[in-house]
């Protein structure tokens, strides 16, 4: 790229977009631009440099290693000009809201609790909830500014930082756990099989993983009642329904009251990590940074 420092400074900018994003769709969102200019323009800049910058793949583009140079080179410079550019936070009078998005029972039962003095200090707040992967497409379109996922995001183009970990644990009522009675672990699927399974999904992702790593065998058997939201799996199994596998920091006073009772207590129990994720390049709002580093102080005593 010897000739990077001949290249339209607008160029420049769409293809950090389109760097950061990972799509030409999704870079057109950010700028403001229709989807066709932004593939003209990339069109026009892999001229210019006489490499091809972006693999197009069926759902958005991957960076080639003359992108990564690119990038690389221009990323700060280009983020340092936007902020000289922007407008400073005394003419706009106060910051823009904080758009942030997350599993919606780490952020009801964990996040705004931590968050809440914020609003009473003129931080506003903007909060969606999602699964991982569709949120992440859209942090990197700029429609969130953090999002607290539960895997680590693939590529390059976003920031993440271990926030907290999730620790899981089996459950039921005291009623169910009576009836199971103490037994060694290994008969432990054996003798809940027969007890109905409430869980998030009906693939039973968590439950599946807490038998593989805990017992070392596949889980069979379907779900009995399957509820989109870990809260009401916990609702569910408090009323009696059946067992589960929660994350600990959900059932904590339940456990403590006597309302469930853990069935077991591996001495390496499986834990998930938390990262919290930011789109790099925005301009910096001083209330982004309040609320992450918030979080962040926060995630290590949960």
């Amino acid at each position: 790229m010897e000739q990077s420092h001949h290249l339209d400074l607008n160029l420049l900018r769409t293809f950090l977009a389109v760097y950061r994003a990972g799509s030409f769709t999704g870079a057109a969102q950010l700028l403001g631009l229709s989807q066709p200019t932004v593939t003209t323009q990339m069109r026009t800049l892999e001229r210019q440099a006489g490499r091809e910058l972006f693999e197009r793949l069926p759902r958005g583009v991957t960076p080639t290693a003359v992108a990564d140079a690119l990038a690389a080179r221009i990323a700060a410079p280009l983020d340092e000009l936007a902020t000289v550019a922007g407008p400073a936070p005394a003419a706009t009078g106060r910051a823009d809201p904080v758009h942030l998005a997350g599993p919606a029972e780490l952020l009801c039962t964990r996040v705004l609790p931590v968050l809440a003095p914020l609003a009473a200090e003129g931080v506003r707040l903007r909060v969606a909830t999602g699964l991982t992967e569709p949120l992440l497409d859209e942090l990197r379109t700029g429609r969130h500014d953090l999002v607290i996922a539960t895997t680590r995001p693939r590529g390059r183009t976003l920031t993440s930082t271990p926030l907290t970990d999730e620790e899981f644990v089996l459950v039921a009522a005291p009623v169910w756990a009576e009836r199971l009675g103490d037994r060694p672990a290994a008969d432990l699927p054996a003798a809940l099989h027969p007890v109905p399974l409430v869980t998030y999904a009906q693939d039973l992702p968590i439950a599946r993983r807490y038998w593989r790593h805990v017992f070392g065998r596949r889980l069979a058997g379907p779900a009995a009642v399957t509820v989109p939201d870990l809260r009401g799996v916990l609702a569910a199994v408090v009323a009696g329904a059946g067992f589960t596998v929660l994350p600990r920091y959900l059932c904590l006073d339940e456990l403590a009251s006597g309302a469930l009772v853990a069935l077991y207590e591996p001495e390496d129990p499986p834990i998930n990590t938390a990262f919290l994720v930011q789109r790099p390049g925005a301009v910096e709002n001083p209330d982004v940074t309040r609320v992450r580093d918030l979080l962040l102080a926060a995630g290590r005593t949960w």
